[in-house]
């Protein structure tokens, strides 16, 4: 009985401390939109995301993903400060054009 009360506490904490990796915070962000395909060969697509919690909560900003990514995914964000460059072209490679 004791054993569980202490399991279940230790779980609460780890659920209110924030995840970290190395020496940052992660945070977690949804896709809101794909904006279209970058990259040398069209391996990476730029999404608009907004951040869930931290410091800049609520914000909108593109990120690159390199990988699968849908509307609506949650993308664990190493930091928030910096954003992706706009896509210059109108010629965009991949499925999104």
């Amino acid at each position: 009985m004791a054993q569980e009360k202490d399991q279940n506490q230790n779980q609460q904490q780890q659920k209110k401390r924030p995840m970290l990796i190395g020496e940052g915070i992660i945070v977690p962000g949804v896709v809101e939109e794909i904006i279209g395909r970058t990259g040398f060969r069209g391996e990476i697509t730029q999404v608009k995301v907004k951040v869930l919690e931290g410091r800049n909560k609520g914000r909108g900003m593109r990120r690159n993903v390199k990988g699968p990514i849908r509307l609506k995914d949650v993308l664990m964000l190493r930091e928030t400060e910096i954003e992706a460059r706009k896509i210059r072209s109108k010629v965009t490679k991949g499925a999104y054009s």
